[in-house]
Parts: structure tokens; C-alpha cells; sequence
């Protein structure tokens, strides 16, 4: 399915593209990433880049930066051919690539983090640095104060940092990975809004994606990746959502989340003015009230960092939660218990069914050093009355999570830690679910998942749901938490901004709310 590569400005164009990769290969042991990919970036673009996980979308642009070094192939750049072994090396050819998570440092100002690790002889004139930045935000439309410090910044200005950083060091090639994972809407228009500037500057842009909805909307052309092998490009405006993910997956897949409407729901866990300071004294929630229900998808919406990892934390046992909290769990017997104070294993002895799946997967949620098998005994070992653990049982489940979430893995004896962060997703929810709970957390549960296994983990979440467990569904997409939720918490700065209905409730009014310029009703 390779249909002409070209923008449409350049579909009968014979100019060199500004970056040509032939015959790319690259293999991590055992473990092949990328086969013969060749691919063209043209100046002047914007380049979506897709494939389910696994597929060596990141790879190959890591190839391109200089963080990797390709086992076989050929890069071009304006024709040249050219050999890229570091980041360096990527620099000094004008590329660039901004990652998920972002590389600054918190202490240092937003001009101090731009120049850091550049030459500038015996002396820095900082004024210079800051006019630069200031002539790079007024050229593309960028907003960034050079004297603020990173860990007084929001996660969109932190990002707009990291593409000023790269544009200042002289990049005409951008690779974004992600970029839009943690922006609202509102934060992701003006980051288009850039884009597009850049683009009528001349810039090649290349943006690595599951959002379909945003790559129809930005991109001018969709390259596909495949199982590490190049499918084909499609022109952005001859194809719509549903033959990009069929180009993706290689068949057909429905594109359309199920609600079904909430049936005998009854109340499982209930939050009263709740407020958790971190360990450096800073208050991350303050006064947080609601009631999840059994039965029910209740989402919560919030720009990273507005208290959504504590607010599951405390309710797992995780974290401590200041004097006047309360967290109620009531199960499907109307037994009610208290978790404040409780640790994990006392909330379990507890006989409180509780699945979480957290935001940090191999920090929190898997052993990286442990292959598939031994990370589902991390639920069960304690179980059963024998001394010795039941190996088979945890290698069967292993296998099916493998089968039924097709997670790309030469084996279950394969340490988590060497699959891609998408299947190492995939391993997680796979496990926490088939512990059957009557309340169930997720952080993010389809953050870097491909489309196809995405539509996968909202069938699980309504499955979940028609089986009478309280799932509590931490999401970045609003479309997402909108389609598939039945009422939206939406937090601000650690605050509740309101409780919003999912069927009504529409993404600017969510988007308003999670920066507080849109106060909801009373919380419900």
C-alpha cells in the first residue's frame, strides 16, 4: 500500500527531500525493531509517523537523532550521505528531537537550560541568549519567559522549552515523540499553531502519534509502520481514521467506544476532604471530595501534576493523606471499611478487591529485571496455603495476557524491562484485571498504546464496568475519557473544578475546567 510519498505542493516535484533513509535495520539482540525501512521527510511538511507498538516508530527516529546507530541502511540528508552516531552528530546536521519525558533541569532557568552544554568560550552573555530566545518565540509564535525557573513551569511550557532548545541550536528537522500526551486542548492548538508556522518557515516535522484525530488535523502526510517494517505513506488529506488504522493493524477495527448505560450502580468508595502534601511539603490535593459507584466509569481529567497520582496513591495505601481525610470503601455486601492509614497488604486483608494500575509502570507497577511469569506472581504469591508458590498458574496467565493483548514478546520468560513501554502497558492492565476487582484505578492505561490494543482496554474497562466493579479511569484524552466515562471528575492544581456528565459534557467545557477559567456545578 505505498502510495506517492510526496506532499501534495511536491507530488510531481524531483527535489532531494531533506532527510532519506534507505534499507534502515536495526535489531536489539534477539529482537528486531526496524527491517529495510526506507523513508523520505521533505522540507516544508509535517510528517505524522504511526504503528501499533512495537512497530519501531521511536526507533527509528532515535536512529535519526543519533541515540541509536542502525545496523544496516543508509541516512541522506539534502542528498548527502551522512553518518549520524550521536546526538551530536544529529545537531550539527540541524536535527532535533524532543521527547515524552522531558530532558531539563528543574533548578536552572528556561535560557540556562537552553544553552546548557553549548561552547561559549571564557564568558556567556546571557543577553544575547535571552534576545535570541525572544527573536525564536516572536518568529513562531512561542510564549516563554527565559528567566522562569523549569520547576515553577506547566508541563506545556516545559515542552515549549524543549522545542525552543532545539530551535535555537540551529535544528530545520524537528521530531516530536508524543507531543500532545499531557496538553489540553487548548494547550495543544497553540503547540499546532507553532507547528504550523514551522512549517511555512521551511521546517521538516516529523510527529510520532496514536492520536488519529490529531494527525488528520495537523499532519499533510502519514508514513505507517508495521512489525518494524515500512507500509506505506498516504497523503493526509486522501485517508480518514479508519484506513490509517487499518493500515496499521493490517485488518479492519471498529473505531467506536462503547457506553452502555450504568445498571444497578451502588456506592463503592467514598472521598471526603481529602488533602495529601508531598514529601517536600507541597499540598497536592486540597479538600478533594467524590463517590466512585459500582457499576460506573467515573474518568478523571487534569493537566499532569494536578494530583491524580496521589489521589489513587491514597486510596492503594500508598501514600499518607493529612489528618481530616477520609476514604471509604463499601463492598458489594454493604460491609464498609476505612483505607486512610491502611497499608497495601492491610487493605487486602481487609478483603478489599483492589487493581491499580499506576502511572509509572516499571517503577511502580512491574519488576523491570523480571521476566512476564514472575511479574504475575507480584498479586499472588501470597495466596494459596502451600509454602510454595504456584508457578503454572502464573506462567498460564502470563501466556494468556500475551494471547489476548498480542503483546510482542519472544517469550514469557522475557525480562519486562526489554519490552517496548507499550507492551510493558500491556503486561500491567492484563494482570491487575485478572484479578477480578470490585475496584479498579488505572493511571493513564493507554498512554503510548497503539490504537488498536487502546479500543482493547476500553472494552476491558466496560467489561469491568457490566460486572459491577468501580472503575476510576485517569485519562490525557479527553475525546477518550468523554466517549467511554459516565461522569468526569475534573481536578485543578489539586483542587476539584467540578463533576461533570459524560453524555453532555462537551472537551472545551472539560479543557476550561481543568485550567479553572470554568467552574462546573456542585461536585455530585
Amino acid at each position: 500500500m505505498a502510495n506517492d510519498t510526496r506532499p501534495a505542493s511536491e507530488a510531481h516535484d524531483v527535489r532531494e527531500p531533506a532527510v532519506r533513509m534507505v534499507g534502515i535495520s536495526k535489531s536489539f539482540g534477539a529482537k528486531t525493531a526496524n527491517v529495510n525501512v526506507s523513508l523520505e521527510i521533505y522540507r516544508g511538511e509535517i510528517l505524522s509517523l504511526l504503528g501499533e507498538n512495537g512497530s519501531g516508530k521511536t526507533t527509528l527516529m532515535n536512529m535519526l537523532s543519533g541515540i541509536y546507530f542502525p545496523d544496516a541502511g543508509d541516512i541522506m540528508i539534502d542528498g548527502r550521505p551522512v553518518s549520524i552516531r550521536s546526538p551530536k552528530d544529529a545537531f550539527d546536521l540541524h536535527i532535533g528531537m524532543i521527547h515524552q519525558h522531558f530532558k531539563l533541569v528543574p533548578v536552572l532557568t528556561a535560557a540556562e537550560n537552553i544553552v546548557l552544554g553549548q561552547k561559549a568560550g571564557l564568558f556567556l552573555d546571557m543577553r544575547k541568549v535571552k534576545k535570541a530566545v525572544e527573536e525564536i518565540c516572536s518568529r513562531y509564535g512561542f510564549v516563554i519567559d527565559p528567566d522562569k525557573k523549569v520547576y515553577d513551569m506547566s508541563v506545556s511550557e516545559k515542552q515549549t522549552l524543549e522545542i525552543i532548545k532545539v530551535l535555537y541550536r540551529g535544528a530545520d528537522i524537528l521530531i516530536l515523540d508524543e507531543p500532545t500526551a499531557v496538553l489540553t486542548p487548548q494547550e495543544t492548538r497553540r503547540l499546532f499553531g507553532v507547528m504550523r508556522n514551522m512549517k511555512a518557515d521551511g521546517k521538516s516535522i516529523v510527529i510520532i502519534t496514536h492520536k488519529l484525530h490529531e494527525v488528520m488535523e495537523i499532519s499533510d502526510r502519514v508514513a505507517v509502520l508495521r512489525k518494524g517494517e515500512y507500509i506505506g505513506s498516504v497523503l493526509t488529506k486522501d485517508t480518514d481514521p479508519q484506513k490509517l488504522t487499518d493500515m496499521m493493524v493490517g485488518r479492519a477495527v471498529s473505531l467506536n467506544i462503547d457506553r452502555p448505560e450504568p445498571v444497578n450502580t451502588k456506592e463503592c468508595l467514598r472521598v471526603e476532604h481529602l488533602s495529601v502534601r508531598d514529601e517536600d511539603g507541597v499540598l497536592k490535593l486540597d479538600d478533594v471530595s467524590f463517590v466512585a459507584k459500582a457499576g460506573e466509569i467515573l474518568g478523571i481529567a487534569g493537566v499532569s501534576g494536578s494530583g491524580q497520582k496521589e489521589l489513587l496513591e491514597v486510596v492503594a495505601g500508598l501514600q499518607q493523606a493529612l489528618p481530616g481525610s477520609m476514604v471509604l470503601y463499601t463492598d458489594k455486601a454493604g460491609k464498609t471499611s476505612t483505607l486512610i492509614g491502611k497499608t497495601p497488604l492491610e487493605i487486602k486483608k481487609l478483603g478489599v478487591h483492589l487493581a491499580f494500575v499506576p502511572e509509572d509502570r516499571l517503577g511502580m507497577g512491574l519488576v523491570g529485571s523480571m521476566d512476564i511469569a514472575d511479574n504475575m506472581l507480584i498479586r499472588t504469591y501470597t495466596e494459596g496455603q502451600s509454602m510454595f508458590v504456584d508457578m503454572n498458574r502464573s506462567r498460564k496467565l502470563a501466556r494468556d495476557i500475551v494471547d489476548e493483548f498480542e503483546v510482542v514478546t519472544p517469550g514469557i520468560e522475557t525480562p519486562v524491562r526489554n519490552l517496548s513501554g507499550g507492551n510493558v502497558q500491556k503486561v500491567l492492565v492484563g494482570r491487575e484485571i485478572s484479578g477480578e476487582p470490585s475496584l479498579l484505578m488505572s493511571a493513564y492505561a493507554v498512554r503510548g498504546l497503539d490504537i488498536n490494543t487502546s479500543y482493547t482496554i476500553y472494552r476491558l474497562m466496560n467489561e469491568q464496568k457490566a460486572k459491577g466493579t468501580a472503575v476510576i479511569y485517569v485519562g490525557e484524552d479527553l475525546d477518550v475519557l468523554i466517549a467511554l466515562c459516565d461522569r468526569i471528575l475534573v481536578l485543578c492544581s489539586g483542587k476539584v473544578s467540578g463533576i461533570v456528565d459524560g453524555r453532555t459534557a462537551t472537551k472545551e467545557e472539560v479543557g476550561l475546567m481543568m485550567t479553572h477559567l470554568k467552574k462546573a456545578g456542585d461536585a455530585k
